[in-house]
């Protein structure tokens, strides 16, 4: 196992930067992050980084203009930079390898891609550091008086082991033989397959010149000691390696105590869960419990007041938890040792040896919440910060110690959907829902490939005039095996991976080409117009409106017909580059329309400062219109809202005719919903069409052609 690495983010997308390093931390590493290159360059002055994950395009400096600068004082082996570009951004890929570059990863990205790449340059970086260190590192080993050395005569097969190599796991000078096997016997079984192939590789023709290994080797006293191994190879005039020599660290106390803190590591953590698990596996104990916790919001307390204050509240997270869970001692009797641990970032583990059920594990957990709501003064200010725990029991069903750590993991997630500040125990059915998740991502990411998705349009009608003026694109999918997967199914799976780019662009495609062809084919006057929305990851893209631009002429529609669909939840982070963004759609000439509007805190002010020219009323409104006087009366000063600002105002959700009149009689022109119909497939609208369809009374009629699929509800 490898110890924590230090990767430097550098993205100008919050959202990228937030899912990246989440991934990475979840993976084992210590992450910074920055949202551009000035920002980088800081970052590099007050942290020890090892590698950097870069993208090439952001406003205030290029990933190339920033890789430029960091090759004039940090050469490849020293800072290894992977370049994060777009899929057909060739040029800038070809050009960032001639600067310097290592490696590269295409956006979206795909995480287990990218874990590989930097896992892989990483290494590649402490190879080249080790040949650099020394050409003959023997002679350095036997300086070390706290080192370990052994030297390996490959000819004969006997090896030298000091003293102090000796005395590291616990044995006398007198004690062990000159074999080979008095090293190997002793290396952990997670450890040897790769201390062999390594061994093997620097005994080959042409292998590396150095060996520089971690692992973990049995001590007398029955425990494992983290050491790592240095060694120069000794080749004959034929490139045979004859001899082996280095030295052996005992890395311990590095690799299992986390530094900030003085917490238990990961690495120590899950060594003593597996010995408990062992213990259950046995019958030597019955159960034991791990809390997982996650401290809520502690993101927002780093950006905004800085990383030493943030260091500062995770020393003092760690003592409130040592005391609470020192203080909640289940059963001291039996002589169980509780462990907390740092697990990295603002994540905790707590394992719980003597907890007989999962009703314990939440007793203790619940002492951990109540000792956090006490304010933590922090550099002359109170912060109140809660936590999200997640508890699962261990017992001699599970294989490993991560498959429990992984459940508690799933049980904390579920603590934070619940509202933060509480914890969950798990269940086998957030196992299942977990895996059903994992699947349909997997699904998701062939969807596209495999042309399952399918775009339907829902008609948007002239109340007045009863007829239908435009629709709505809305992506289905269809799954070979699951049938439709709803839209809340896959679309915030899509926004998290990434995929949601690729996605948004093929409806807009499609959205944009098929009303095109409907305007050819059936010259309505006025033009018949489409509608399409974007999500938060598509509307923070940084080549957005000229993807755009490109869709338009690509099917020669003209931009006055489609609308973008816009939800507050885009506008709330950075109004400044959404004034920018919108203002650059509407120089194209398409329409800007605010989804779901009175639902956001500040819809006043987007209507105020920002080019929208139409508003969709929330269906939540429509719902309690016709029975709540209170909803209509906020539907009535939007609609008023609406018109005195000159804006198209168009009510979502129309159910019924009672909710249709009501309208009607609010001034509000246009409806959309399942009174008039729901969101059906393109051919099934071109039938309507070509058969001269009108909505009449809440009912597609068609005077020439049918269509059975079309929702036709009854008037009341």
């Amino acid at each position: 196992m490898s110890r924590e690495r230090s990767v430097l983010v550098v993205d100008d997308e919050e959202y990228n930067r937030d899912l990246l390093s989440r991934r990475l931390r979840r993976a084992g590493f210590h992450v910074e992050v920055a949202d551009g290159g000035l920002s980088a360059l800081a970052r590099l002055r007050q942290c020890q980084i090892e590698l950097i994950l870069l993208d090439s395009m952001m406003p205030d400096m290029s990933g190339i203009e920033l890789l430029k600068l960091l090759r004039g004082t940090y050469s490849q082996s020293e800072l290894p930079v992977i370049m994060a570009t777009a899929m057909t951004d060739s040029e800038h890929v070809v050009e960032a390898l001639h600067l310097g570059a290592n490696d590269y990863v295409t956006k979206p990205i795909d995480f287990p891609v990218a874990l590989a790449r930097i896992r892989t340059q990483l290494q590649r970086k402490d190879a080249e550091e080790a040949l650099r260190v020394s050409e003959d590192r023997y002679a350095l080993a036997a300086q070390g008086a706290n080192d370990g050395i052994w030297d390996w005569d490959l000819i004969s097969g006997e090896v030298y082991y000091s003293a102090r190599w000796k005395e590291t796991l616990g044995y006398q000078d007198d004690q062990l033989t000159n074999s080979i096997d008095e090293w190997l016997d002793r290396v952990h079984a997670d450890d040897k397959a790769r201390l062999l192939e390594e061994l093997t590789q620097c005994r080959r023709n042409g292998g590396p010149a150095e060996l520089l290994s971690e692992q973990r080797l049995l001590h007398t006293d029955g425990t494992y000691r983290w050491t790592m191994v240095r060694a120069v190879v000794r080749r004959n005039p034929a490139g045979s390696a004859v001899r082996m020599a280095g030295s052996m660290t005992d890395v311990t106390a590095n690799k299992t105590f986390d530094p900030l803190t003085g917490l238990a590591n990961r690495v120590l953590f899950i060594e003593q869960l597996g010995r408990c698990l062992e213990a259950c596996r046995i019958g030597e104990r019955n159960h034991a419990a791990v809390l997982f916790l996650d401290m809520d919001h502690f993101k927002v307390v780093n950006d905004s007041l800085g990383h030493v204050v943030g260091d500062q509240l995770l020393v003092e997270a760690a003592r409130r938890l040592e005391r609470a869970v020192r203080s909640s001692r289940l059963q001291p009797a039996l002589g169980g040792q509780d462990l907390v641990a740092r697990f990295g970032g603002d994540e905790f583990a707590v394992l719980l040896q003597d907890a007989l059920s999962l009703e314990q594990a939440s007793a203790v957990a619940r002492r951990i919440l109540a000792d956090f709501q006490a304010p933590m003064q922090l550099e002359g200010r109170n912060l109140n910060i809660s936590a999200s725990i997640g508890a699962a029991l261990v017992s001699a069903e599970y294989l490993e110690p991560a498959d429990i750590l992984r459940d508690a993991d799933l049980a904390m997630y579920r603590a934070k959907a619940q509202g933060k500040g509480c914890c969950v125990a798990f269940d086998a059915e957030m196992r299942t829902r977990a895996m059903d998740r994992m699947e349909l991502e997997s699904d998701l990411r062939m969807a596209l490939e495999r042309n399952e998705f399918v775009v339907y349009y829902q008609p948007k009608v002239d109340m007045d005039a009863e007829r239908v003026v435009g629709f709505e694109a809305l992506i289905r999918w269809r799954h070979p095996v699951r049938g439709l997967v709803p839209p809340d199914r896959f679309i915030p799976i899509a926004e998290e991976t990434g995929l949601i780019l690729p996605i948004g662009l093929f409806v807009l495609r499609e959205a944009c080409q098929t009303i095109q062809q409907w305007q050819n084919e059936f010259p309505w006057k006025p033009p018949l117009e489409v509608s399409v929305n974007l999500s938060v990851v598509q509307f923070r893209q940084a080549d957005l409106v000229e993807r755009v631009r490109e869709v338009i002429a690509e099917f020669g529609l003209d931009p006055a017909h489609l609308q973008l669909e816009i939800t507050e939840s885009v506008l709330i982070d950075d109004m400044e580059r959404a004034m920018a963004v919108l203002a650059a759609l509407r120089e194209l000439g398409v329409g800007l329309k605010i989804d779901d509007f009175g639902t956001g805190y500040s819809s006043l002010k987007y209507l105020t400062d920002l080019p929208f020219d139409s508003l969709k009323i929330d269906r939540s409104f429509l719902k309690l219109m016709c029975e709540d006087e209170g909803a209509s009366e906020m539907v009535r000063n939007i609609v008023e809202l609406g018109t005195r600002m000159h804006m198209e105002v168009v009510a979502e959700g129309v159910e019924n005719s009672e909710q249709m009149v009501h309208l009607r009689s609010m001034g509000c022109k246009f409806g959309q919903g399942y009174f008039f119909s729901k969101a059906i497939p393109a051919e099934e609208i071109r039938i309507l069409l070509a058969g001269d369809s009108q909505l009449w009374g809440g009912q597609w009629v068609a005077r020439a052609g049918t269509c059975d699929n079309a929702l036709r509800p009854e008037l009341a």
